[in-house]
């Protein structure tokens, strides 16, 4: 009896999926080993602990560092529309997969730092419009300049309540005190799983409630 379109057939079919992403990320990581933040792919029950703290009724994310897609699949998954996900992936070879793969969503090559300009640029959504975002970035391994043009970036597209959701490899918060003192930023640590190469912890950023985050320049 053939395989395919039984229960055994999808499973080896998604095997071999999951195996052609997972060489896919690893490539990458050999080419940049020092701009990639790991050698393999987030799992599944990361991607399922990010989307725990996204707010309630959620439906402008954006999310930084696409990679191979894992992130991206859960967030249209959960009911994201692909009209209201914006995703960055500035590694040429990595966006051109996530755009064959997510081929309806807004896929683009882009840094970080220019996430304000992206979002005007593409008519994403008006200032304050986007409820969280969700970054696949190594912040752990970025200088304080580097994560505050980031953090600004981001913060200034979001609304008062807006949540910057992030993951890290390290023991504490991937984000340097100093840029968290000058963002007037909070950090919580909401979830872990060993169920990731390297196992990672959640953090969960937000304004802080007495404090506004200074404006930034579009970039």
């Amino acid at each position: 009896m053939p395989l395919r379109g039984t229960k055994i057939g999808r499973v080896l079919r998604q095997r071999r999926e999951d195996a052609a992403i997972a060489w896919t990320f690893f490539r990458q990581w050999l080419k940049a080993p020092l701009t990639t933040a790991a050698v393999s792919p987030s799992s599944k029950e990361l991607a399922a602990e990010m989307l725990r703290q996204l707010p309630d009724g959620a439906s402008k994310v954006i999310e930084l560092g696409g990679g191979t897609g894992v992130f991206t699949e859960a967030l249209l998954d959960r009911g994201i529309a692909p009209a209201n996900l914006l995703v960055f992936e500035l590694n040429e070879s990595l966006h051109l997969h996530l755009s064959q793969r997510f081929p309806h969503t807004r896929i683009v090559c882009a840094d970080a730092l220019s996430t304000a300009r992206v979002v005007e640029r593409e008519g994403f959504a008006a200032p304050g419009e986007v409820d969280a975002v969700i970054s696949g970035l190594g912040l752990l391994s970025m200088s304080a300049e580097l994560q505050q043009g980031i953090l600004e970036a981001a913060f200034s597209v979001m609304g008062a309540q807006g949540r910057f959701i992030q993951f890290t490899y390290g023991p504490t918060n991937p984000v340097k005190r100093e840029v968290m003192r000058e963002l007037h930023l909070n950090a919580k640590r909401t979830g872990f799983t060993v169920w990731n190469v390297p196992p990672a912890s959640v953090y969960v950023i937000t304004r802080s409630k007495s404090r506004g985050i200074k404006p930034t320049r579009a970039r």
